[in-house]
């Protein structure tokens, strides 16, 4: 990643595009301090270009590796809207009905004894989904992944999956999410992961993001801030290998990757993150590449399921406001 080696007086500050305006830094390390964050990467971007790209702090405590631009991060429930514009790619390719029952792609998702709810229910939390805490959806980076189809199965075999009818207020969940991952599959004929990074990472031009660390990326080291009395709770609560070493006030996290792609399996990038905020900003298409039509992409920020925390449409929320100002958002964890 180039860099013009300009340093405002932030510590650890890593500019590599454009310019922070006045007094940014300043709210940036002081955000960080009242939230104990060791190091962050943004990116600023408008249709057309990267504004700012820059990474403050540190990426790794223990090796003192500053973050950058080019950090490479887990995205956690940011991966959903990647999810929803793949599920709307193919609504534009005529392979995949946002009205359709769920159990037509997938026969196991049927609900049973009331109605099934349909496939953009998935995407707008409306499903009827109850929200397990996923704290142990995790495993090590270096672990043979499982199936997320198998999961699904287990998730969908236990009472009360379906807690609520479809179509209510809109509760967000994991699950609807891992279910749309394997609808994906199903209606395009190719693993989730395949249909992704064919037909949304690649042509958006997201070369730093997929389903796993790329050889030679600067990995971001999770931390949980937590005092050394509850390391043996943290350690039990985490499944085996995830929980690493203690640096000062912080348990580190070795590389570990999340069960479920669809929900949350992303690493990445905040400069793909922000070509991919390019492409939705520009309806759907980016440096000559169309990934949606027009009116898909606009579609998709239709926020119209009200919800609490938040109000929801195809894959983005927002949270619930009574000003005039439209806007989308995705929170990771």
């Amino acid at each position: 990643m180039a860099t013009d080696g300009t340093n405002h007086g932030a510590p650890g500050e890593s500019i590599a595009t454009g310019r922070p305006p006045e007094g940014m830094t300043a709210a940036v390390t002081a955000m960080m301090r009242r939230g104990s964050v060791p190091g962050l990467s943004l990116a600023v971007v408008d249709r057309d270009r990267v504004l700012l790209a820059a990474g403050y702090g540190v990426a790794d405590r223990a090796a003192k590796t500053p973050a950058t631009a080019s950090t490479s991060y887990l995205w956690f429930s940011m991966s959903k809207i990647v999810t929803a514009t793949a599920a709307i790619r193919l609504v534009d390719e005529g392979r995949l009905d946002l009205d359709a029952p769920v159990d037509k792609y997938v026969d196991y998702l049927r609900m049973p004894g009331m109605t099934t709810p349909n496939v953009g229910q998935l995407l707008n939390h409306t499903a009827g989904f109850g929200n397990p805490v996923p704290i142990r959806w995790v495993h090590p980076a270096g672990a043979d992944p499982p199936d997320p189809d198998a999961l699904l199965r287990r998730l969908m075999g236990r009472r009360r999956t379906y807690r609520y009818p479809p179509g209510q207020r809109a509760r967000y969940s994991n699950v609807g999410y891992l279910a749309a991952g394997q609808i994906i599959a199903a209606a395009s004929g190719v693993p989730f992961e395949a249909y992704v990074n064919q037909f949304v990472l690649r042509p958006v031009g997201m070369e730093h993001t997929g389903f796993g660390y790329q050889d030679g990326a600067d990995k971001a080291t999770g931390y949980v801030k937590a005092s050394r009395i509850v390391d043996p709770l943290l350690r039990a609560l985490l499944p085996g290998g995830v929980a690493g070493e203690r640096h000062g006030p912080y348990l580190a996290l070795n590389p570990f990757y999340v069960d479920g792609p669809a929900y949350g399996g992303l690493v990445g990038d905040v400069l793909d993150a922000g070509r991919f905020l390019r492409m939705h900003l520009r309806d759907g298409v980016i440096d000559g590449t169309r990934v949606l039509s027009p009116g898909a992409a606009r579609s998709m920020r239709t926020i119209d399921q009200p919800g609490k925390p938040f109000d929801h449409g195809t894959g983005w929320f927002r949270e619930p406001a009574k000003t005039p100002e439209q806007w989308v958002e995705h929170f990771g964890a």
